[in-house]
């Protein structure tokens, strides 16, 4: 089983621009099924080393002529929140959106626009490494190789300590159902509570691994949640220990701000709730693995 992405997802790439296009290519190479790419202005013309893919000006085009299901967005900041709105229009039901730097006025209105309008859309990022069910299909920027099909359901934050959590569970032989990367703007699609209902109805996740940062309060009303309603093995690492009050520290949503959101208060809450923190992000793979009695 898998969440969200799996041999039934038919992608549609909007930017087929320099990046898109690299990623488009290690996708394919991964084995997903990559059928169109969205670039206005440029339908009917071929991408180098992509030729089989289908370019198109609108994702309409896309969902009606290579019957594309889901999306993943690389185009430029200013115009990528009305990309987002273009795919749940043409209607897509799961977008995927790479681009960092969204202005958070524009995704205020994206959430506004998708929460009444389009509430069967699911919108994982902005400014996210994407999603992949190892052995099946990724979307998104992450390193298909370090992953291995397995149970251990990954929802985080960050994409670099995604990638370093899946690399250490790799090594010790726990592979992944699906890893989530949900990004971290403070305006954005997904969140916890959202993948963890998705890991917990997924019968081919049977442990869950949670990587959370400083800022905002997602990861302890995740703690809250797994607390009332998750029954499988749960570990967890905080980022940002050391970040001083006040200082954004690398995501634009991880800052300190009014007492709140320190990693402090997110370490209590996980342990109130009986989830096994990693102190050192080092420690993130064998943490679970003690939890899981290995």
């Amino acid at each position: 089983m898998s969440v969200l992405v799996g041999f039934d997802t038919r992608l549609v790439v909007q930017g087929m621009g320099t990046a898109g296009a690299f990623h488009a290519k290690q996708m394919i190479e991964y084995g997903t099924k990559v059928v169109a790419g969205v670039t206005p202005g440029k339908g009917g013309s071929k991408v180098a080393g992509l030729e089989q893919v289908p370019i198109y000006d609108t994702v309409e085009e896309a969902v009606r002529l290579a019957h594309a299901n889901t999306t993943v967005i690389y185009v430029p900041p200013p115009f990528a929140a009305d990309a987002i709105l273009e795919a749940a229009s043409a209607g897509i039901e799961l977008i995927i959106c790479i681009t960092e730097g969204i202005p958070a006025r524009d995704m205020i209105k994206v959430k506004y626009v998708l929460d009444l309008e389009y509430p069967e859309v699911v919108l994982v990022g902005p400014n996210c490494p994407g999603v992949i069910t190892p052995g099946q299909c990724k979307v998104g920027i992450m390193p298909g190789y370090i992953h291995k099909p397995g149970g251990v359901g990954v929802v985080s934050r960050s994409g670099t300590l995604t990638y370093e959590v899946v690399g250490q569970l790799t090594k010790l032989g726990l592979g992944q159902s699906t890893a989530i990367g949900i990004g971290g703007d403070p305006v954005k699609g997904t969140d916890f509570i959202d993948a963890l209902a998705w890991f917990a109805n997924d019968p081919g996740t049977s442990s869950i691994f949670m990587i959370g940062e400083i800022g905002g309060d997602s990861e302890e009303r995740a703690a809250q949640f797994i607390k009332d309603h998750i029954d499988k093995p749960v570990a967890a690492f905080i980022g940002g220990q050391t970040a001083p009050p006040g200082k954004r520290m690398g995501h634009a949503g991880a800052i300190i701000s009014g007492g709140k959101g320190a990693a402090s208060d997110k370490i209590a809450a996980l342990k109130a709730a009986n989830i096994a923190v990693a102190a050192t992000p080092a420690e993130m793979g064998t943490t679970l693995a003690k939890v899981l009695g290995l």
